[in-house]
């Protein structure tokens, strides 16, 4: 992991100091709400529907036990014992008082965390494969990389005030866990003729306007990634649309200008940058990548586990659900989930924080990482320890066997939270997931990716969901759209909407019929739903949504 310097101390001090500074200026009434709006969503301080609400930043979701006891501490003592952890591998704290959110700075920064740059018209936090310098699949950990563009763009004089917000995330696989297409800009490591570099796409987003990134190159040499990236960022700004935020994204600007002009303006500008980065960039990168070295992988006995996995069958089902490849021999990358049936998605109270603390630096190398699936991992643990991890997380409710599974739910906060949503999502994803588990129909149905947004904004991926739902506000009733055969992955593709919502008490019902529709149609149990939804495509689905209005086009 990434260990900060001096300078970065005394940077994160500075900063909270002048903040600390800011807040008080607000409560005795030197500011005004319209003043304060942007100083503090420079320090990731929102007003949401009953409180403030502090977003922490989790860079490229990566977690020491240490910081992770700390955020148990802060739910603790200034929230109300629980963070929400959110697709962009961040902490969401739902209840913090705005005299002491200085504090909860301080406190964050004790274990080098912050809250910079996760709101505003800034680069948000950079996210990356949650499995990243862990699986077996990759070409290189892209971590080091999401460093350096942490680092160059944390408070970048140019980029504070871009025309919206710009997100960014990494890979090193070619199997794609990071959703790079649905970023302003994604960063796909690839290998040319034995050199590394990246594949760079630009203008993919969610929200009102769905679209998939498009190549602006398809390899650039590792060594020209910042000034590109600058370059990039660059062009934006001067093209980017101010006179309307829904038409701000950098999704927007390409579509205006089409990607050949776009690649044509960046590529003049890059070329204008790239004499001005001398290498220090890539010396600060050597630096940085010191700090990412594999830890010392143990040589055991698997023995223990495979004894666990032949005998007992609650074990053998999380192992087969919430373990993946991983690139040392005898170790497996573990995926807690935090969506336990009925519970709310993404949520940890204190004391499950802590016991993932503690079992990462038991078993895990202490490391752990947040998954923007809302999920927290493992990456290195012993097959040997497996059996030993599995029984501590069970009577902490952190056990439960479905990562990738119908009941494993990204949702977003919804209206019981947010100030912007139109519909609840907490309260569908938790009467989905229970809706199966009381089927005991969740293992038959097999890899399945629910994703629920509370507003047009979506914040919870519905558009990449293989069942998508998009909570929105019809005339003061909740109503619930449907889109079918989204995808996040390397062949990213943007859901196609089914018809006419369904009312709150009728979405479970709704998600019911498409999978019983599914479990009659696919071929062999081994076709997943989205094959089975490629081969046939939305019309057997939209019959089982809409049968009245199917028997009356038959008609």
């Amino acid at each position: 992991m990434y260990r900060y310097s001096d300078f970065d101390d005394a940077f994160l001090s500075a900063r909270n100091a002048q903040f600390r500074a800011q807040v008080q200026r607000r409560i005795d009434g030197s500011l005004t709400e319209d003043e304060f709006k942007p100083l503090r969503l420079m320090n990731g301080l929102y007003l949401q529907l009953h409180a403030y609400m502090l977003r922490v930043a989790i860079p490229y979701g990566t977690l020491s036990a240490d910081q992770m006891r700390q955020l148990a501490l802060i739910a603790d003592k200034f929230d109300k014992g629980y963070g929400h952890f959110t697709t962009r591998q961040n902490i969401q704290y739902n209840w913090p008082k705005l005299p002491e959110v200085p504090d909860i700075l301080d406190a964050l920064a004790e274990v080098k965390l912050h809250a910079i740059q996760t709101s505003g018209n800034t680069i948000r936090n950079v996210t990356a494969d949650h499995f990243a310098g862990a699986a077996a699949d990759e070409i290189d950990d892209p971590r080091p990389v999401a460093e350096l563009i942490r680092q160059w763009s944390t408070d970048h004089p140019e980029f504070q005030f871009l025309p919206r917000k710009f997100k960014i995330a990494i890979t090193g696989s070619p199997n794609d866990r990071a959703v790079t297409r649905a970023h302003d800009i994604g960063l796909r490591m690839v290998e040319r003729n034995g050199e590394a570099g990246f594949e760079v796409i630009v203008g993919g987003g969610l929200g009102r306007t769905p679209v998939v990134g498009k190549v602006i190159r398809d390899f650039l040499p590792r060594a020209d990634l910042l000034p590109y990236l600058e370059a990039v960022v660059s062009v934006y700004n001067t093209l980017g649309r101010r006179d309307n935020k829904y038409k701000a994204r950098i999704k927007i600007t390409v579509n205006e200008n089409g990607i050949d002009a776009i690649r044509d303006k960046v590529e003049t500008r890059f070329a204008d940058l790239r004499r001005l980065f001398t290498g220090v960039d890539q010396e600060l990168l050597a630096q940085i990548e010191a700090h990412f070295a594999a830890p010392e992988f143990a040589t055991k006995d698997e023995a223990p586990f495979e004894l666990a996995y032949a005998n007992n069958p609650v074990f053998r089902s999380w192992a087969d659900t919430n373990l993946y490849a991983h690139k040392a021999p005898g170790y497996a990358i573990v995926s807690i989930s935090l969506k336990a049936h009925g519970q709310t998605p993404g949520d940890a109270s204190s004391d499950q924080m802590r016991l993932m603390a503690d079992l990462a630096d038991r078993y895990g190398h202490g490391e752990l990482r947040i998954s923007h699936e809302q999920n927290v991992v493992l990456p290195h643990v012993h097959k040997s320890d497996l059996p030993a991890l599995h029984a501590a997380l069970k009577p902490a409710g952190l056990a439960t066997a479905n990562i990738g599974l119908i009941s494993d739910i990204i949702a977003c906060p919804g209206m019981d939270y947010c100030a912007l949503a139109t519909a609840r999502s907490i309260p569908v994803a938790q009467q989905i997931a229970e809706r199966f588990d009381d089927l005991k129909l969740e293992h038959d149905i097999g890899p399945m990716k629910i994703k629920i947004s509370g507003c047009i904004n979506a914040c919870g991926h519905h558009h990449v969901g293989h069942i998508g739902i998009l909570g929105l506000d019809r005339a003061g009733v909740e109503n619930y759209q449907i889109t079918l055969g989204g995808d996040g992955t390397e062949d990213t593709v943007i859901g196609q909407r089914t018809g006419p919502g369904f009312a709150y008490d009728e979405i479970t019902d709704a998600i019911e019929r498409i999978i019983r529709t599914y479990l009659d149609l696919r071929d062999v149990a081994e076709e997943t739903f989205l094959d089975t939804y490629r081969r046939l495509g939305p019309a057997p689905f939209k019959a089982a949504l809409y049968p009245e209005a199917t028997k009356k086009n038959a008609a």
